[in-house]
């Protein structure tokens, strides 16, 4: 192992709030206590990447930080007995990017309980083709299916569906054969989500409804809601019986306005996706569903790389709203 100091996408804020962002050099030394060494190979841009690159509040937990919630690579070293040098690995989730220095990074240090052996059927690029984002999303369509919701059940609706959750939800329905309803604003984009697999697309005029009516007219067996706020409101209070709507996302904001009577009159659930923390029994099963039966072979048509290097463009795209599907990033 080289102890040479490595490469990093470094953000530094000063104390009148100056953010200063961009490659740079740190020794081994600076990085954070843990159990396995890894040296990375590819990341991913995700929302939350951008919003830690620009050093906006909410994700960092203290500079000078180190974005990347996602991170594949080979071990470098390791003191646990899961782990050896040379083996491929992943990281998604827990402190990774945010509280704790992210994959932006030649080298991350993490606990080992947040490494995953790289699962049978995927390369550590085809991984991070799905990353956090394509993880929330198989949680998302895990939780549905695990409701009993069969794909003659209903139509399930998918919002924020050119985003990174939206759009692998989209084609991991439409691959179990579920009738997908995208949602989204981006009118150049339609064509694009039926390719994705999407049965329909509509705007989200379509969707959201500002009545006072505690329920509306039942249209969705089941939703993947990835924007929160009145869209989520609206989706719910239009769900059918014993339907289950599953949240992760708030960029259209954080509080509900509604009654509980899609809850006790309709039996509708709300299922709240935290992909950072689930369980890592579970995490494993679900890792290897995305590299056996639901793997997406066409997902790599729908992601963009970019260096690490080149990785600040990208960064101003995302906070605009303007990538459709995955942007991996190259760390090597």
């Amino acid at each position: 192992m080289s102890t040479e100091p490595f490469a990093c996408y470094l953000v530094e804020k000063d104390e009148d709030g100056t953010v200063r962002a961009g490659m740079t050099r740190r020794p081994l030394a600076a990085l954070p206590e843990g159990e396995v060494l890894i040296r990375v190979q590819w990341s991913s841009l995700n929302f939350k990447d951008g919003l830690a690159a620009t050093g906006q509040p909410g994700v960092a937990k203290k500079y000078p930080h180190v974005p990347g919630i996602d991170a594949a690579g080979t071990v470098a070293e390791s003191s646990h007995a899961d782990f050896q040098a040379g083996q491929s690995v992943i990281v998604t989730g827990y402190d990774l990017g945010a509280g704790q220095w992210g994959g932006w990074s030649e080298y991350i240090r993490v606990p080992a309980e947040w490494v995953i052996p790289l699962p049978d059927g995927l390369t550590l690029e085809s991984a991070m083709h799905y990353g956090t984002a394509g993880f929330t999303a198989a949680m998302s369509v895990q939780a549905i299916v695990d409701h009993g919701i069969e794909p003659a059940g209903g139509k399930i609706v998918v919002t924020g569906a050119t985003g990174g959750v939206g759009c692998i939800a989209v084609m991991l329905l439409a691959q179990l054969g579920y009738q997908v309803i995208a949602v989204t604003g981006k009118e150049s984009m339609h064509a694009q989500l039926k390719e994705f697999g999407a049965t329909d697309v509509v705007g989200r005029d379509e969707i959201l409804d500002d009545s006072s009516r505690p329920l509306l007219s039942a249209r969705w067996a089941g939703a993947v809601d990835c924007v929160g706020g009145d869209m989520l409101t609206s989706i719910l209070r239009a769900t059918d019986l014993r339907g289950c709507v599953t949240c992760c996302g708030l960029v259209a904001g954080p509080k509900l306005n509604m009654t509980v009577f899609p809850f006790i009159l309709r039996g509708a659930v709300l299922v709240g996706i935290d992909s950072g923390w689930y369980p890592r029994d579970l995490r494993l099963k679900l890792w290897e569903k995305l590299g056996g039966a639901w793997r997406l072979d066409k997902l790599a048509d729908f992601t963009e790389t970019v260096p690490l290097a080149d990785i600040e463009p990208s960064v101003q795209k995302i906070l605009r709203g303007e990538v459709a599907g995955r942007t991996l990033v190259s760390v090597e």
